[in-house]
């Protein structure tokens, strides 16, 4: 697993509209998703297949991710085959995955490598044989198809509870088969910026390594939060300095106890590991 200093913003493009790849990442996205799959009408997604070969014949082009087609859909094995010839795909967003051979067939057919959309509840159930499929390199959910699938009432407090057990889930999975961690579900309220920033600080904190964003807005307010907060950086540097100077295996910094691990993310925050 390697770690991050910051987590990463991925944002959605559909894969109809490839000029606004340039435009993603030009408002700071760290990796861009041109999405085949729900962006994308059915009677468009031949199109959206074509627009990206252009895009890939183009040597300045920069590397992309790519959501295809579920594996239960009838698109998806036409979906592999387009994906051995696009140079300039990174990876792959692997959306509804159920089954580690999900998994390991977009592997073996691109050599890609898969981040895996948990999105049923026979996914949820089959996480633990998910995690260990070759080619995986992250995993993620989606929380509306979720709810739609379970009954839920996205946003509430009891939505909140489940998908709560479900984080946990991916983190513990993502970090025993040696993963990068998770990446987090969209925030689905565009208009929300208060809300996103919350939402954003609460999946930073507990360790996951990015987020699925679904419009350019939500970009710049996303990474804002991201940062350490300016009390967060002040508190590491002193733990450095004092662990420059202090020999001790424990010691205190501002009444709070400092040992190993405290010391380790503080040199991680600050990029110094």
């Amino acid at each position: 697993m390697q770690d991050q200093i910051l987590p990463k913003i991925f944002l959605f493009v559909p894969g109809n509209k490839p000029d606004r790849i340039p435009k993603a990442f030009g408002i700071g996205a760290d990796e861009v998703v041109v999405d085949w799959e729900d962006a994308v009408a059915e009677n468009e997604k031949a199109d959206a297949v074509r627009h990206m070969e252009a895009y890939c014949a183009d040597p300045a082009a920069r590397p992309v991710w790519l959501r295809i087609n579920a594996p239960s859909s009838a698109r998806f094995a036409a979906d592999l085959a387009a994906l051995s010839q696009l140079d300039s795909v990174k990876g792959v967003v692997l959306p509804k995955t159920e089954r580690p051979a999900d998994i390991t067939t977009v592997h073996h057919e691109c050599g890609k490598p898969v981040i895996a959309a948990i999105e049923t509840a026979k996914g949820m159930l089959n996480l633990p044989q998910l995690a260990f499929a070759q080619g995986l390199h992250a995993l993620s959910y989606g929380c509306l198809d979720l709810c739609g699938e379970l009954g839920m009432t996205h946003g509430t407090p009891a939505a909140d509870t489940f998908f709560n057990h479900l984080r946990i889930e991916l983190l513990l999975h993502s970090r025993l088969n040696g993963l990068h961690p998770p990446i987090e579900t969209v925030f689905p309220d565009m208009a929300d910026n208060d809300g996103l920033r919350a939402f954003t600080r609460f999946w930073r904190d507990m360790g996951f390594g990015g987020m699925l964003c679904v419009h350019p807005r939500q970009v710049a307010v996303t990474k804002l939060m991201m940062l350490p907060s300016p009390e967060e950086t002040a508190f590491a540097e002193k733990v450095l300095a004092e662990a420059g100077r202090n020999p001790s295996a424990v010691f205190q910094v501002d009444g709070r106890m400092v040992d190993a691990p405290v010391i380790a993310r503080a040199k991680k925050l600050l990029g110094r590991t």
